[in-house]
């Protein structure tokens, strides 16, 4: 009776694995393949639903098949088989299922007890039985032991073992995404980069400007002070010129004034005498010659 209940167990967990694979199908063939259509398509809660339910898979695979195949143990967990049918049979017969998490609560809930369990209680027991040789080995050349796990082989176990199609594809979508974060973070620093440049370049140019600005002040501030300088030497011979001024022109006019009165003394007189009668003759001449130029005038009237 033990014998023939572990091997329903076992067999009931790849029947349910089978399903899903199943299941899956159906869908994916349905869904478009662009992402952004998928996300507005009718069936993508279902893809989501059938998506959790493949991790929760590979979880109860990776934590039960290791001791089943060494034939330690069979699948324990029966009633997680059962919701994970019941969660099947959901997603194929309704059209506008609830969302994932409201549908994979109590599967999420039992699975991760039951592994915790598992992990914790009968794992610690299961290695002190464990045999010499490692999985490897058996897979590589050992003969499988006899029990409820002699229908799997090693390929199938090898393929429980790799990763599946939905945790690549996630795997791949991440990697675009963080690859196209990264072109974006590339552009970024090129942009950023050539603003340094430029800036570097203003700050150059501005410090030639300085530098300029600096050698003309410099030229500026030279000439101010040959032009104050100039300034003062004709301040200082200005002033030098107007203190030497009055001394020598007062004499040279005082000298003038005293020859003139000194050698014109005795010959104002006679030319006054002598410009008198020629005064007097002018005078009587244009009065002479003006009494016939009436009297023409005044026949020529009459």
């Amino acid at each position: 009776m033990d014998v023939i209940c572990q091997r329903v167990l076992n067999q009931g967990f790849l029947k349910v694995e089978r399903y899903h694979s199943l299941c899956q199908r159906q869908v994916k063939a349905q869904l478009p393949r662009r992402e952004s259509e998928r996300r507005n398509h009718s069936l993508a809660r279902h893809a989501d639903i059938l998506a959790a339910v493949e991790t929760r898979l590979s979880l109860l695979n990776m934590t039960f098949m290791k001791y089943v195949d060494s034939n330690l143990c069979c699948f324990i967990p029966g009633k997680v088989i059962d919701e994970i049918y019941r969660v099947l049979r959901y997603v194929n017969s309704t059209r506008a299922p609830q969302r994932a998490h409201e549908v994979l609560q109590e599967l999420r809930d039992i699975s991760s007890m039951a592994m915790e369990y598992f992990d914790e209680k009968i794992v610690p027991i299961l290695k002190k039985k464990l045999p010499g040789a490692d999985l490897s080995g058996r897979l590589i050349g050992s003969t499988p032991v006899a029990g409820p796990s002699t229908s799997l082989t090693t390929m199938s176990l090898l393929a429980k073992n790799t990763p599946s199609r939905s945790e690549m594809t996630k795997v791949q979508q991440q990697v675009k995404v963080n690859g196209a974060s990264m072109t974006v973070l590339r552009r970024e620093m090129q942009e950023i980069r050539v603003k340094q440049l430029e800036q570097q370049k203003q700050l150059q140019d501005q410090e030639q400007k300085l530098l300029e600005q600096t050698q003309v002040i410099g030229e500026q501030n030279a000439r101010l002070a040959e032009l104050e300088h100039k300034l003062r030497e004709l301040m200082d011979s200005s002033s030098a010129a107007a203190g030497a001024a009055p001394v020598s022109g007062g004499g040279a006019v005082a000298g003038g004034a005293s020859g003139t009165a000194a050698a014109g003394g005795d010959a104002a007189p006679a030319a006054a005498l002598s410009r008198a009668p020629e005064g007097e003759s002018l005078k009587r001449g244009r009065k002479s010659s003006g009494l016939p130029r009436q009297s023409k005038r005044l026949r020529s009237k009459k």
